[in-house]
């Protein structure tokens, strides 16, 4: 039976200025794209008619970008916060370049500050830095978010 240790890290296990590299990527399909939409009630066109995307600034059309992020942010949970006990901020979110249908992202991560909790001395606040590449190795986005995690006992 797996464990769960294997599943995220405790507050001791993360080092200033670590870069993790997130892996497996992903590719997007259409029907990801649009069903991300529907769920979210996104009708936006661009996202879906390609006669109406053709006549736009990208050509054709590009993948919403709340779905770019909460890819990137998925790929992350296994290291980053699998074990969190709340994801306690997302700052500076950036979309740097259009995403596709077709492209595969991938990411990475920095580890910019850990720290102790100042209040309960079971846990302490992770923050890091996270940026989605497509295949061609394009920054597509990046954004910041501090995790509170568990030390260990």
């Amino acid at each position: 039976m797996p464990t769960k240790e294997l599943f995220g890290r405790y507050l001791e296990q993360f080092t200033v200025g670590e870069v993790i590299e997130h892996w497996p990527g992903r590719s997007i399909t259409e029907a990801d794209d649009i069903m991300f939409c529907m769920l979210t009630m996104n009708h936006h066109p661009l996202h879906s008619d390609r006669a109406f995307a053709a006549g736009t600034q990208f050509g054709k059309n590009i993948v919403a970008g709340p779905y770019v992020y909460s890819l990137v942010f998925g790929m992350t949970v296994p290291v980053v916060s699998g074990k969190a006990i709340a994801n306690l901020a997302t700052t500076d979110m950036k979309h740097s370049a259009p995403v596709f249908h077709g492209d595969t992202l991938y990411a990475r991560t920095e580890v910019l500050a850990v720290r102790e909790s100042k209040s309960q001395p079971d846990r302490g606040i992770v923050t890091v830095k996270t940026w989605g590449v497509n295949q061609d190795g394009v920054d597509v986005l990046e954004f910041q978010r501090a995790v509170l995690v568990p030390k260990r006992d």
